[in-house]
């Protein structure tokens, strides 16, 4: 907080403009400069990162700084390349859905060849490659031109080939020559080499389906076959037209894909697949090369997800299980695995309750580990082999940031990790390959990003994009009425912490009464609580409308260990629910709460907990906006709803119980405002029109907005300046007296 007074106090005179919703969505966008997927090249000479354009936020360029001259500069615009946007084909639209990349454009992802000479980077279905230190006019070769869209495109370990998918195979193409090969030919309908399932993408945080060895002679790779799958007709009801989409979609307790594990020789072309075992219903939900390139491993998963198994494959064929890990409840798919020059390698369990690394050399007891205690590991970020350290970020400090620490692999103190950063708040981090330098991303609720690199030791080299709040910033014009985050903690029923926050309304009075906008999401996976910058700003919108913003992270979210996530397990929307009202009394005891006043927003998981709370608690809130919920999980898919719920064959009451059906005749008139893109593949429109029918059926009123064409997110500058200006008019109307 100091640091955002220092700048009221010497940035001079601040303009107190009105901050709009128009301007929420419009162009440049408020949080300042933001770099995507910023990263440091193999030679630790540059770092290049994507930024958007200052007349377009949603369309992105290639930039990068330059370590050696101190210079930040355009690499390849992307209007150079391809100034008309172009139609996506319908596989990657769905892919950049479930990426959260829809409604961006331009240069969205790139890849670095492994000698730091160039940059690969997909556009408009083809792939381009970068040359560094070639003339501008001669740098950017056009690798592929075809009438397919080609995607998944990256270098092979030693920048010889790129790889991508196209028309469901899996090819190569020289980067001398650009000579061409296709490597499987079987991908068409439901047959699909080397891509990531629905549920891989969507839940597993798995977006491919191929790997290559270190060596650069083999590609390991997924077939996955969706005839198992039912075919469920969604309609994309657009501005325009209708669409009748047949999309295979694994309901909960219904059939998934079928996978098949393979090992492609690249130089032969031969195709050697891999036995899995004898149950076919299970998920792979992670494959990784061993640094020797004599065998990969791959992560088992079993269909209830409460058993995970390590398994080695060497080039022969023998298979040797490595580890396994076994729960009452279900364990938390993550990246943090490594394998070590000991033939062991570093895991990340949460055996003891909370996330935690450990070293495991196979069939050696008890697992060493690496950090201990009641916090949790967020991501190895790096590893230093040379110096044995392990780079981590975590909550040692604190559950409400994420902070940078570093450990020995042989410590004797698991418990007392170092810290590396020390400004307060949350820091996204990058680090090179060798563990030498580190990007930092970080903000807090009163700093939007900023990004900068830094050694190891944590000393900064440069600012990347300092993001200073100065005249400017195009925040600047809003900072005097920004209203600042208070942080507090109530306790569950069971005496767990709860922790919550709260803006307070611009001109706020201890003897006023004020409404709440209260903002929740509720479900598994997620942090809502936390001193990292928002996301968007419609909580200062709110809050400088007037109202109260509260937030409160219930048992089931993210980022507390086991015992705060496991009480949802079969009975979703109970406990969180449970919990919100505790929140709900808190603000009732508060004078300045005017306590027939408050309304629910969520969305997705968020939507379904303001569902169930108009409709279980309808005493407790005077409205509610619910956008996108889940109404039924029986609606939504396997991975995620079995993790939490088992299936319906096995946990029916439970299913009936999480339900909105049962209790819609509790709905009051007028209290409602329900949202849904008409052509959301993620959760289904089925399930608002569902819910819609049971409220009809039950004479209850209720209001709706529903937007043709849009996905989950309802993405897009236009689309979402309406979704928001549709929820402010509600509340404004309900609780302002307008209505």
């Amino acid at each position: 907080m100091w640091r955002f007074v220092l700048v009221l106090l010497f940035s001079g005179t601040v303009m107190a403009d009105e901050l709009t919703l128009e301007r929420l969505f419009a162009s440049p966008d408020l949080a300042g400069a933001s770099l995507r997927q910023a990263k440091v090249s193999p030679d630790g000479a540059r770092v290049t990162f994507l930024r958007g354009k200052a007349e377009n936020k949603d369309r992105y360029d290639l930039w990068e700084y330059n370590i050696t001259d101190n210079k930040t500069r355009l690499l390849v615009d992307s209007d150079l390349l391809q100034p008309v946007q172009i139609e996506l084909s319908d596989e990657e639209k769905a892919r950049r859905e479930r990426q959260r990349l829809a409604g961006l454009s331009g240069i969205i992802e790139y890849d670095w060849s492994d000698d730091g000479r160039s940059l690969l980077f997909p556009l408009g279905g083809d792939l381009f490659v970068y040359h560094l230190g070639v003339a501008a006019d001669k740098a950017v070769t056009q690798l592929t031109d075809s009438d397919a869209f080609d995607t998944d495109a990256r270098f092979s370990p030693k920048g010889n080939h790129v790889s991508f998918i196209r028309n469901q195979n899996i090819y190569v193409v020289s980067v001398d020559d650009g000579g061409e090969r296709q490597l499987t030919f079987d991908g068409k309908g439901p047959i699909k080499n080397g891509m990531a399932e629905f549920v891989a993408q969507e839940e597993m945080d798995r977006d491919t389906g191929y790997w290559w060895s270190p060596d650069e002679q083999h590609i390991a790779f997924l077939r996955v076959d969706e005839s198992p799958v039912s075919i469920t007709k969604r309609y994309e009801i657009n501005a325009n037209n209708i669409e009748v989409i047949e999309q295979r979609y694994p309901y909960t307790g219904e059939a998934n894909v079928t996978l098949r594990l393979g090992r492609i020789e690249l130089k032969s072309g031969d195709i050697h697949w891999i036995d899995t075992g004898k149950e076919t219903d299970i998920y792979i939900p992670r494959v990784k090369w061993l640094p020797d390139s004599q065998a990969v491993a791959y992560l088992r998963q079993s269909r209830n997800q409460q058993h995970l198994e390590m398994i080695k494959v060497d080039l022969a064929g023998e298979s040797t299980s490595l580890f396994t890990e076994q729960s009452d409840t279900w364990i938390n798919l993550h990246h943090d695995w490594r394998f070590l020059d000991d033939g062991g390698f570093i895991w990340a369990s949460e055996l003891k309750g909370f996330k935690h690394l450990y070293h495991v050399v196979p069939g050696q007891k008890p697992l060493k580990a690496i950090t201990a205690g009641d916090w949790m590991v967020d991501a190895i970020v790096g590893i230093s082999y040379d110096q044995s350290k392990v780079y981590f970020t975590g909550t040692y400090d604190s559950p409400l940031e994420k902070q940078l620490y570093v450990q020995d692999l042989d410590t004797q103190t698991p418990d007392k990790p170092k810290k590396i950063t020390q400004a307060a708040g949350f820091h996204e981090i990058t680090m090179d390959d060798k563990a030498t330098v580190y990007i930092d991303t970080r903000s807090d609720n009163d700093q939007p990003p900023q990004t900068s690199l830094h050694r190891a030791d944590g000393e900064r080299i440069t600012w990347l994009n300092e993001n200073a709040l100065n005249k400017n910033h195009p925040y600047y014009p809003y900072l005097q009425a920004h209203r600042p985050n208070e942080f507090g903690t109530l306790k569950a029923e069971d005496g767990q912490t709860l922790y919550y926050r709260m803006i307070k309304p611009a001109g706020f009075s201890q003897d006023k009464q004020y409404p709440v906008f209260f903002y929740t999401y509720g479900g598994p996976g997620a942090q809502l609580v936390n001193k990292a910058w928002p996301r968007r700003l419609f909580e200062q919108y709110m809050a400088q409308q007037g109202f109260i913003v509260f937030v409160l992270d219930n048992r089931g979210m993210a980022r507390r260990g086991v015992k705060f996530e496991a009480p949802l397990y079969k009975q979703m929307g109970s406990v969180e629910l449970d919990d919100q009202l505790v929140g709900v009394d808190y603000l009732k005891s508060l004078d300045y709460v005017d306590a027939d006043r408050i309304g629910i927003f969520g969305w997705s998981y968020g939507g379904y907990m303001a569902l169930r709370a108009l409709t279980q608690a309808p005493d407790e809130f005077a409205i509610g906006v619910s956008v996108a919920p889940v109404s039924d999980f029986r609606l939504y898919d396997t991975h995620y709803t079995e993790r939490y719920m088992s299936t319906p064959q096995l946990n029916a009451e439970g299913y009936e119980k999480t339900a909105i059906y049962g209790d819609t005749a509790n709905l009051k008139d007028g209290r409602l405002l329900l949202i849904h893109g008409m052509a959301d593949d993620n959760v289904l429109f089925t399930n608002a029109t569902t819910v819609m029918s049971k409220f009809q059926d039950h004479g209850i009123l209720f209001e709706s907005m529903v937007y043709p064409g849009a996905k989950h997110g309802i993405s897009g500058e236009q689309a979402q300046y309406h979704v928001y200006k549709t929820i402010y008019d509600f509340f404004e109307r309900k609780l302002t007296g307008v209505d």
